[in-house]
């Protein structure tokens, strides 16, 4: 009788996950086979998958597997902040009212950006959520319950870009959300299938390749290389593309890096459309085991030279817990490497608008007063 019990809960339990898997929208869209096709063209699309440009170790042997989810689950001292982290909180009203002549970026946690820019309003892998995860179940909650602003107070939106299809940068109920109030989307190949699922018009979706460009406005487009993957469902890894941009007005360049581990790429896009005024770089939820997905600190400061950035601001930290690092080891060890090599690095508190080319950059090393 107990087999039979234990058998009926597993059969529940598996029938139950094909459900929520083949019922919820939070997967999204599968890529069409006319749009496979046209992909096919593409330099990263190979037997039906996108790839890196250089070899990139991915999986995990079934016993580190099974290591790394206990260490993941089981807790650890400081892999948390003990309390919020400090946060200035946007008013609307200062939003609308910000002189078109300024270029301003405000973060909103991990990689998550508002940028204003002639006059125009950029989200940038816009994740509002508190769990980056198909089910708050299944994933951590966001450090700071509130965010600097509540999303139905964000003024319309010119253009939202993302960099790949990852739960903290795609974020379903985010983009359900904010559809109705953004122009356009600038995605990586492959990820509007995403967007169309959740009811965003395919008129407003702009699917590039790495060194393609687009023009929004005033704004130069240009999606770029990153070494890393993508993937949402249980057999969609590879099936849309991942990227960094390149974000050029006619005075201001940035460059955003999205998710990617070191590589040679970010030397070629630094001479390619360097130097930058402002560089956004992932720091955080990295681990030896998958560097070449997720860039070491050290080697966030490395690439931020490599760039030719003139300042470089850690990103994909201060949100989230999706490593067994310390909550605050990614920003110790990057500013103890850019002072080593002489880069400038800004560090604003979550919600802190920061003007770019100002000269002025926040550089309070505020996580060292939260012990």
């Amino acid at each position: 009788m107990a087999g039979m019990i234990i058998l009926g809960l597993i059969a529940v339990i598996v029938v139950t996950g094909i459900l929520f898997v083949n019922l919820s929208p939070e997967f999204g869209g599968d890529v069409s086979d006319a749009k496979k096709e046209i992909y096919a063209q593409s330099r990263q699309y190979e037997d039906g998958k996108f790839t890196n440009e250089v070899e990139t170790k991915m999986g995990l042997s079934f016993k580190e597997t099974v290591k790394v989810m206990f260490q993941f689950f089981k807790g650890a001292p400081n892999r948390e902040p003990k309390q919020p982290l400090p946060m200035v909180t946007l008013d609307s009203l200062s939003i609308a009212n910000r002189p078109d002549s300024l270029t301003t970026l405000t973060w909103f946690g991990h990689s998550t950006f508002l940028l204003e820019v002639d006059g125009l309003n950029v989200l940038i892998d816009p994740m509002f959520g508190a769990t980056p995860a198909p089910h708050p179940m299944l994933g951590p909650k966001r450090f700071n319950k509130e965010l600097p602003l509540a999303v139905d107070k964000l003024p319309s939106i010119d253009a939202v870009i993302f960099s790949h299809d990852h739960y903290d940068h795609l974020d379903y109920g985010s983009v359900v959300r904010i559809k109705d109030k953004v122009q356009n989307f600038y995605v990586p190949l492959g990820l509007g299938a995403h967007l169309e699922a959740w009811g965003v018009s395919s008129e407003k979706i702009h699917e590039l390749d790495w060194w393609e460009t687009i023009n929004h406005k005033s704004l130069t487009l240009t999606s770029t290389p990153a070494r890393h993957f993508s993937g949402r469902a249980i057999n969609d890894r590879f099936a849309t593309l991942w990227c960094s941009w390149v974000i050029k007005s006619a005075t201001t360049s940035i460059f955003f890096s999205g998710d990617s581990g070191y590589g040679p790429h970010f030397k070629e896009i630094g001479e390619k459309y360097g130097p930058f005024d402002f560089a956004m770089m992932e720091c955080g939820q990295y681990d030896e085991r998958w560097r070449d997905i997720h860039m070491l600190p050290e080697e966030t400061a490395v690439a931020g030279v490599d760039l030719g950035a003139e300042v470089v601001m850690p990103i994909h930290w201060g949100a989230f817990r999706l490593a067994m690092h310390s909550w605050d080891d990614p920003i110790k060890r990057v500013t103890e490497k850019a002072e080593s090599l002489g880069l400038n690095l800004a560090t604003p508190k979550i919600g802190e608008t920061i003007q770019i080319k100002s000269g002025n950059y926040p550089q309070q090393q505020w996580w060292k007063e939260l012990y």
